[in-house]
């Protein structure tokens, strides 16, 4: 088989060029601007898919299937592949090449042999190289497209396989002989298919044709346009109003509006913002090429819908030329070639599933009599239809339909009432509800009706309770940005498990810059989109930024603290980032800066060390430092880095007023340090949790002393989950009588604590000076016996507490009459913690009565 013909062949011109069809393989390969397309491999690897395929068939593999949707550039790309062959640039390891179409195999009558088949292949081969194909055949490369235009099944088990190449058999039987490898063992087979069931039947290896990544966008629009500014302008925007929708990769759709962009751009008109308005401008544009009547014109767009209806709710992909002829295209079928794919003479298909739906939008908005209600319009068409809703929604605006009124007529105003008031109220249903998906299908629908003061009338505050937004994509983003830029300033937006690319930011950075709280937990975060994240935050009114279980790591906080400048920023959670001590010097410098508002700093589980604490503690000698929150659990800190602390709280510039050392190593040693502070009169601080801290009685007799210093701040002290004992409790006891002592909140969980201890609080509940108000004991195995001490400081008149927790105590029934007899005679009793004691249910309705009688109290657990 000569090359040249084969060169010949494949690049001889048939199709012409439409905007809804594309360009045909040959055109693009002879314009020489033929753009690579991307494809996955089956190990998720992204390649160039001419290299892919070359790499696969010079190897040992034999069967190569693309796999990709339509429009993709499957075709295209298996034509230059065969060209780039006969050129002698690829693939040189194959003598001979046979391309064949399926769609033209499908309506094969009778039976063939392999020579037969080749021959009606339009491969002109002369007998004697069918002798050398058959001798080897690890030399011939059969390449195959259209897979899923072949509706006989190719299952090998269904067939009585030949390998005999001269023996008869039908096309099926043939073709499943052939790529099931017992026929002419050893050729090589490229297939090219949308999905489908057949796919399964075929060896060897798969890839996923993903098209034109954005690069590749970049460079087709470059290659349509001729002038650079012009295909700037045009691909910045279809990237920014378009780019998020997957079929964005495909070839066909980017011809498509590269050529409505050129026809805007050329009669300097607005660009579309919305999809609708795009396939708005499509439609128009499509019509004014037929010249047709207004009549015509609007018959051709009903017939169109009918045909659209058909095929969407039966799920056909296209129609005989019967059913053609009951749509109505009698008058207009020379004209339909605008909008159809004509398949030899009896298969009508559209040329792509968006124009499809989209006339039949357009059909439901001119034609009462047959689309007479909208949810029934939906009910129908909801298998096939996946933009449908999307399309109606941009249709229901004037700003979008009279653009077609001018050339079809008038739309039904009922039928736009009609949407409208389904979209209301549909809309306000979804809202009150928790179903995420159909929040964000709401707002993409929002999104294409581009009409904010409607934005404004669904969401309304008690339509649109706060949600957790998650696993959003860029289209959703995009949707979701549209929604709150029209609602303008907002309180909180939460988003979670969603991939942050710089592409998602600059989607979302808008609204960023509108909202007081900004929640971003549980993202993967890029390093491309951090500046943006900072500059949306110092630009706008955020004062709260929540980056928590994210993959964030020192070098992107690095980058944000950079970027944030003068900001609004109040409270910034950085909890289980993947934080070192590396990042603390950037967060001191934030700290530092002349601008820095920010109070509240939450730093859990990040191996930050004493090295990295103890930037944190000079950042607090400074007089910009505003700091007066630190939530720092589990950070690998021990009592070295505690003088450096203690030395920023007598410093008298430290705002620190609560401090959260959650298990941290602090030891007694540490809390020694800790105290010297808290007794100096420039030490402000009133929180401290040292939960799990590995403390001892031993560090007792030092906060006891803070407790007794007319200095002393605290307020609040959590010492829980350390082994204080009797002795270093009793200590505490005697610091918390003095008079003045200002404790108001104590958590002693699980600290060894026995009945003389519990006495001793009691005393201290009674004594008329105490100002504790919240006691935490759970977890300290007492009994009745020792929690009597404090039932009878409950009923006291002094005692001022409102939440008591003994939870896990060993209380028995026996403690019921106490318990009540004290809950009848206090008046500040809240919140009372039972839980996970040995009371029974002869003795539970006793406390539910007393409880039912307080008004004061609030709550029983």
């Amino acid at each position: 088989m000569e090359k040249v013909h084969v060169l010949t062949c494949i690049l001889k011109a048939e199709d012409t060029a439409t905007i809804l069809g594309g360009q045909s393989p040959a055109s693009v390969i002879n314009s020489g601007k033929y753009v690579p397309v991307t494809a996955k491999t089956q190990k998720d690897n992204l390649r160039c898919l001419d290299d892919a395929i070359r790499t696969a068939l010079c190897g040992q593999i034999r069967t190569v299937v693309v796999v990709g949707p339509e429009g993709s550039g499957k075709t295209t790309a298996l034509h230059k592949l065969v060209a780039d062959w006969a050129k002698g640039e690829c693939l040189q390891n194959f003598s001979y090449v046979f391309n064949f179409q399926f769609r033209e195999m499908g309506s094969s009558a009778g039976e063939l042999c392999l020579e037969t088949l080749i021959q009606q292949g339009h491969h002109q081969i002369p007998p004697e190289s069918m002798c050398l194909v058959a001798e080897k055949p690890d030399g011939v490369l059969f390449v195959f497209d259209g897979l899923d235009e072949y509706k006989h099944s190719l299952d090998p088990s269904v067939h009585t396989l030949t390998s005999d190449l001269n023996q008869p058999a039908s096309m099926s039987c043939l073709l499943a002989s052939l790529l099931d490898g017992a026929l002419l063992k050893g050729a090589a087979f490229l297939v090219a298919t949308r999905p489908t069931d057949n796919v399964k039947f075929l060896k060897g290896t798969q890839l996923e044709m993903l098209g034109f990544q954005k690069q590749q966008r970049q460079v087709y629009f470059n290659n349509f346009f001729t002038d650079h500014a012009a295909a700037n302008k045009a691909f910045l925007h279809m990237e920014r109003t378009l780019g998020f929708y997957d079929f964005c990769a495909a070839p066909k759709f980017c011809w498509t509006v590269c050529s409505i962009y050129k026809w805007l751009i050329d009669s300097d008109t607005k660009l579309p913002e919305t999809l609708s308005q795009l396939f708005v401008h499509l439609l128009v544009h499509l019509i004014q090429t037929l010249s047709l009547s207004k009549a015509c014109s609007r018959g051709l767009v009903l017939a169109l819908g009918r045909m659209a209806s058909h095929c969407v709710h039966n799920q056909h992909s296209s129609c005989s030329k019967h059913a053609i002829d009951s749509f109505g295209f009698q008058q207009n079928l020379t004209t339909v070639d605008s909008f159809l794919r004509v398949q030899g003479e009896e298969e009508f298909s559209f040329h792509s599933q968006l124009i499809q739906e989209f006339v039949l939008a357009v059909a439901f908005f001119l034609d009462v009599s047959t689309y007479d209600d909208v949810e029934k319009m939906l009910d129908n068409h909801k298998g096939g239809a996946k933009l449908l809703d999307f399309f109606m929604s941009g249709l229901s605006e004037p700003a979008q339909y009279r653009l077609l009124e001018d050339l079809l007529g008038m739309f039904s105003s009922d039928q736009i009432k009609g949407f409208k008031s389904w979209f209301k109220s549909s809309s306000e249903k979804t809202l009150r509800e928790y179903n995420k998906s159909e929040h964000y299908r709401c707002f993409h629908l929002l999104h294409q009706a581009q009409n904010e003061s409607l934005v404004k009338e669904i969401l309304t505050p008690p339509a649109h309770p706060c949600v957790l937004h998650e696993n959003l994509s860029l289209q959703d983003c995009v949707a979701l940005n549209y929604v709150i830029t029209c609602l303008g300033k907002r309180e909180t937006l939460s988003v979670s498990r969603t991939t942050v690319l710089r592409e998602t930011m600059e989607v979302l950075a808008p609204s960023v810059s509108l909202l007081h709280t900004v929640i971003l937990s549980n993202c993967s975060i890029y390093k491309e989109s951090v500046p943006l994240l900072a500059s949306a935050v110092s630009l706008g009114v955020t004062r709260e930024l929540d980056l928590s279980h994210s993959n964030l790591g020192d070098e992107k906080l690095q980058i944000l603290c950079a970027g944030l400048g003068k900001t609004e920023l109040h409270r910034l959670n950085l909890s289980v980032c993947e934080l070192t001590a590396a990042c603390c010097g950037d967060l001191a410098s934030v700290l530092t800066s002349e601008t820095s508002q920010l109070r509240i700093l939450k730093m859990m589980f990040n191996q930050i060390g004493d090295q990295g604490f103890t930037k944190l503690c000079e950042a607090m000698h400074s007089p910009n430092c505003k700091l007066e929150e630190l939530e720092i659990p589990n950070c690998d800190l021990t009592a070295a880095s505690m003088e450096a602390f203690a030395g920023s709280l007598c410093s008298g510039e430290s705002k620190l007023r609560r401090i959260d050392f959650k298990d941290n190593m602090i030891d007694d040693s540490g809390v020694q340090a800790l105290c010297k502070a808290l007794r100096q009169p420039l030490c402000k601080l009133q929180s401290l949790g040292l939960f799990g801290s590995g403390l001892t009685g031993a560090c007792c007799s030092d906060l006891k002393e803070v407790f007794m210093s007319e200095h002393c701040s605290l307020t609040e002290l959590d010492l829980s989950l350390n082994d204080l004992g009797q002795e270093g409790a009793l200590l505490l006891c005697q610091g918390l009588k003095r008079p003045s002592c200002p404790i108001e909140i104590l958590r002693l969980t699980r600290c060894e604590l026995t009945p003389a201890v519990f006495k001793d609080l009691g005393s201290v509940l009674k004594n008329g000076t105490c100002q504790i108000k919240s006691l935490h004991l759970d977890i300290n195995s007492v009994g009745d016996k020792g929690v009597k001490y404090l039932w009878d400081a409950v009923a006291h008149p002094s005692c001022l507490l409102e939440e008591l927790n003994v939870e896990m105590t060993e209380l028995t029934d026996a403690c019921v009459e106490d318990l009540c007899a004290a809950l009848r005679d206090n008046n500040t009793l809240k919140l009372l913690e039972l839980r996970n004691n040995c009371l029974t249910d002869a003795a539970v309705p006793a406390i539910v009565q007393v409880m039912k009688e307080k008004v004061s109290m609030e709550e029983l657990k």
